[in-house]
């Protein structure tokens, strides 16, 4: 080859090499300019939400100073008008709470009893949720996963520890005094597929500790009110209660209880925590005339019954697959069943006293298999074999509204923030898990799922969680991994997943003052998983 004929190829691959640079560029510059776009997206996000939150807090004020002015006018002897309530608002303490003030009742007594241990309850300041805003989107998709910022694990912690922004409030009426939650809505449906990348999340350690149940666990669920407790129950009938140690780090088992029902000895369903923190309701069956509920004390002392049965039968028969307690301030719980029914069940003056009243028992073809209540309007969802969604208004009596769907469900799980946001998990492999909000009735926003390698088939006992601060959702599978999803995400598959356990994955609950993940699975252990 002519040293010419090499000078003409050298050039032509020198403007190969510029035309490839400049395409590089081009995409660069495209990625970049939507990166800009959806940072301002945000910003604009958030000041309109800055708006809002300094209107709230001089409205606050504004009342405050309003309330000490009337009191300095009003004389000592004065009092509330007649039909008036006294109301005290104060923040709830992310730290552990006394359930019982009995101070005989403060350590369990035996290894048979369950004992909720008494801790010193701790006010502190009001503090505002960071913990969404610490994950965003599009520090991920700028910089890539948290792991290359040493700083963002020490950030991340301390967000999360303040992630719980709920407010307890005490009415006084007529000599009774009762405790409910009012929590922040958060508008996230605007931010659903938002992001083309998503936020992951770096789990830093593992522990497994045995369950020490004998046969498979069936459920789990944190304590309401004391961040240090929480509940496994398994196939063998028993339901033990855990303490967190040194932070998450490690559990120690505080006591069991044989919770089997009377006739058929079946092990519980499904188990819902009391608003309170005080009992445990556990769901068995509705054949052969067993008894369909049954009430764990956790502040028995020995001698006395811890567990009991409820006298009511409303479910005809079969599985009753779903138990749960509703967001409203009288408290009441509902079931749904395999004979189609969703029943509401209320609270008496009696002690372990509950009037069960069916809200419907025809308006599912099928095993109803997932109950839920909506925190903004008294709604109860229920999700069914029959491919149907319904959303029953309790308090008119008659369907909200009604949406059948192209798969079978097998739960509902209304998300924890955004009160107009709620998922439902299908049988479709893939697309398992499905977004809705309650004001477009029968839209679906999303769709995302995964796949299975060990079976296609799947099973209405793995179970979701949403995330402290509404955005991540955790599901459990066939497989040994836990999946995550950021709802922010837009493709349809997770975020990431986390190898977990030897053995299927049944749930994953994440915990709503340290970052951690608890989680359950068929090799018997539970997971402990700092985040």
């Amino acid at each position: 080859m002519s040293e010419d004929e090499e000078e003409e190829n050298g050039g032509e691959n020198s403007r190969e090499e510029q035309e490839e640079q400049e395409e590089a560029f081009v995409a660069l510059i495209e990625h970049r300019t939507k990166e800009v776009e959806h940072l301002k997206q945000r910003i604009s996000y958030y000041k309109s939400q800055l708006d809002e939150a300094e209107k709230r807090l001089q409205d606050s004020q504004s009342k405050l100073a309003h309330l000490r002015g009337r009191d300095k006018a009003v004389s000592s002897r004065s009092s509330p008008a007649n039909g008036t309530k006294n109301v005290k608002v104060e923040r709830r303490s992310i730290s552990p709470v006394r359930v019982d003030e009995d101070p005989s009742r403060s350590q369990p007594q035996s290894r048979t009893e369950l004992v909720i241990p008494a801790v010193n309850p701790k006010i502190s300041q009001p503090i505002k949720s960071t913990w969404s805003g610490m994950r965003d989107p599009v520090g991920s998709s700028a910089q890539g996963s948290p792991a290359s910022h040493p700083n963002s694990v020490v950030k991340g912690e301390k967000s999360y520890r303040n992630s719980r922004d709920t407010e307890v409030v005490d009415v006084q009426d007529r000599g009774t005094k009762r405790k409910f939650e009012q929590k922040e809505h958060k508008e996230l449906i605007p931010l659903v597929q938002s992001s083309s990348s998503p936020c992951t999340i770096r789990c830093h350690t593992s522990n497994h500790i045995s369950s020490q149940h004998k046969r498979k666990l069936r459920s789990l669920s944190l304590c309401p009110v004391n961040d240090q407790l929480f509940v496994t129950s398994a196939l063998d009938g028993m339901v033990s209660l855990w303490q967190l140690q040194s932070r998450g780090s490690g559990a120690s088992l505080l006591s069991t209880s044989d919770c089997v029902s009377p006739k058929q000895r079946r092990w519980p369903e499904d188990i819902a925590w009391h608003p309170q923190g005080n009992s445990l309701f556990c769901a068995y069956t509705a054949d052969r005339g067993d008894s369909q509920i049954s009430v764990l004390n956790l502040n028995k002392t020995q001698g006395r019954a811890r567990v009991t049965f409820l006298d009511g039968k409303p479910h005809v028969k079969g599985i009753i697959n779903s138990i749960i307690f509703l967001p409203w301030e009288n408290a009441s719980f509902v079931t749904g069943g395999s004979d189609h029914a969703v029943i509401l069940w209320s609270e008496r003056d009696a002690e372990n006293s509950w009037m069960p009243k069916a809200l419907h028992r025809n308006m599912h073809s099928s095993a109803v298999m997932g109950v839920a209540g909506m925190q903004q309007k008294q709604i109860v969802l229920s999700a069914g074999a029959d491919k149907r969604i319904i959303g029953f208004d309790a308090g008119a009596g008659r369907a909200d509204f009604k949406h059948q769907i192209d798969s079978k469900c097998m739960s509902v799980l209304p998300n924890p923030c955004d009160f107009n946001l709620f998922m439902v998990q299908t049988g479709t492999p893939g697309r398992q898990l499905r977004l809705f909000d309650i004001r477009l009735r029968q839209t679906e926003i999303h769709g995302f799922g995964w796949k299975q390698e060990s079976s296609e088939s799947q099973s209405a006992l793995i179970n979701q969680a949403w995330s402290p601060d509404g955005l991540y959702i955790t599901s459990g599978s066939a497989d040994p991994v836990i999946h995550l999803f950021d709802i922010r995400y837009n493709a349809h598959k997770p975020s990431q997943s986390l190898k977990a356990h030897q053995k299927r994955v049944f749930k994953a609950v994440w915990h709503y003052s340290y970052p951690l993940l608890i989680s359950i699975s068929s090799d018997l252990n539970i997971g402990l998983h700092k985040i």
